[in-house]
């Protein structure tokens, strides 16, 4: 079984991926830090240095590397993933089971503004601008999110809560 997890900065894929993959013995797998290691450099650094048009390249490249693998794994995206060089139909192909870890608006600006510091792209954004930020950023990445094959909502749960409704989901 292939399981991807996308969802919105903070949704907490990585986290909820984690605790899944314990729960299920399957490979955790995050696509950033998968990039990271294949690029040998962080993903603020190749912004910087090389753009955001060649990290959404190899993006897209290591997503369809991982996704081609035979083995079973969980994955987990990028908030930006699903949204650019039709990732999203490489993720829903064959067999692969993609997740929306969808928030409100309110829960992603709130867990957001709670976490800035570990987040570059609005670390340097005041608090006031998180909630236009957000819910913008949500409104244009909504219709690539909704193609996920399933949708678990996460407001009001903590990641243990929804790791159990996931593992549920799964048997």
């Amino acid at each position: 079984m292939k399981i991807v997890l996308l969802g919105y900065m903070a949704s907490g894929k990585s986290s909820i991926g984690k605790r899944l993959s314990k729960k299920l013995s399957m490979r955790f797998l995050d696509l950033d830090d998968y990039i990271v290691e294949k690029e040998k450099m962080s993903i603020s650094k190749i912004f910087q240095i090389k753009g955001e048009v060649y990290f959404r390249l190899i993006e897209h490249k290591y997503l369809k590397e991982i996704i081609e693998n035979d083995e079973n794994f969980i994955l987990a995206l990028g908030g930006g993933t699903p949204c650019y060089a039709n990732n999203m139909d490489e993720i829903n192909k064959n067999d692969t089971l993609s997740i929306y870890l969808q928030g409100s608006t309110a829960t992603m600006i709130e867990r957001l503004i709670r976490k800035k510091s570990k987040r570059p792209l609005i670390a340097s954004l005041g608090d006031d601008k998180i909630p236009e930020f957000v819910a913008k950023h949500l409104f244009e990445r909504r219709p690539f999110y909704e193609q996920a094959k399933k949708t678990i909502k996460i407001d009001d749960k903590t990641k243990k809560e929804v790791a159990k409704e996931l593992a549920n989901l799964l048997n």
